[in-house]
């Protein structure tokens, strides 16, 4: 498989962030990770990068250990953070060209405005980092994640701030990625933008994959017609939205 875990821990400060967590995320498939924030997404996405080591467990990139191996997991993988972070000095135009120096990238501009063409970019190519808009910055982390051609994209709430172009253009550019046999990861919160682009979904909940599987198993396994439902069934959150939504009747 192309991004494995096997029985994988981490906890911060005593806090359990992911337990016992045992996965495989194939290629040719879009795989979308959903829980409510602070269920161990993140950490997972970044122990699969090798920028969070875990407590025990192991996981391998396309075969590589990414502690092991870091360089060559990264050559091979586009990742987008959910924390953004420029230099906010460069230009857009500088900080690509500088992305495609560490990947030895062939005819970089062309591929740089190629990609900023995609996400209606280019005229704020030679703006400094510092001077753009949240949504313009995450379209900046999601070009120079795709400079190299990835063989994984691994994206951290990669539509959060995109403008409603932009998401679609996003989201058939993942698709067209797993198409080509690539493998894809993501989170989001979204849980309407999970059902119309994940080929299978992986639910995790307090640190521990509570569900997986494509969105029709798991309205057949829960019983539900919708997969808001299904969400708050396996999660177990079912009961306090059901008190939530009580109080809300006696405001």
């Amino acid at each position: 498989m192309p991004i494995e875990f096997r029985g994988v821990y981490k906890t911060y400060d005593g806090v359990i962030a992911l337990e016992d967590v045992s996965l495989e995320i194939p290629s040719g498939k879009v795989c979308a990770l959903l829980g409510p924030n602070g269920s161990g997404k993140s950490t997972l996405m970044k122990i699969a990068l090798g920028l969070v080591k875990p407590d025990a467990g192991t996981v391998s990139v396309n075969g590589l250990d990414p502690f092991k191996e870091p360089i060559r997991v990264r050559r091979i993988v586009g990742y987008v953070p959910e924390e953004i972070t420029l230099y906010e000095s460069l230009t857009p135009a500088e900080y690509l060209s500088f992305v495609a120096s560490v990947y030895g990238i062939e005819d970089p501009e062309s591929r740089a405005l190629k990609l900023a063409e995609l996400f209606e970019f280019t005229e704020h190519m030679y703006k400094l980092g510092g001077e753009l808009s949240h949504g313009n910055r995450r379209k900046l982390m999601i070009i120079s994640a795709l400079m190299h051609d990835p063989k994984v994209l691994i994206f951290d709430e990669p539509f959060s701030g995109l403008d409603p172009t932009s998401g679609k253009v996003l989201k058939e550019l993942l698709r067209e990625y797993a198409s080509r046999g690539r493998t894809v990861l993501l989170s989001t919160h979204i849980l309407e933008l999970a059902e119309a682009i994940a080929d299978r979904v992986i639910v995790i909940h307090k640190g521990r994959v509570v569900a997986e599987g494509d969105v029709d198993e798991l309205k057949k396994l829960t019983r539900r017609k919708e997969f808001e439902d299904v969400f708050f069934e396996v999660t177990g959150l079912s009961k306090d939205l059901d008190e939530m939504l009580k109080a809300l009747k006696e405001v």
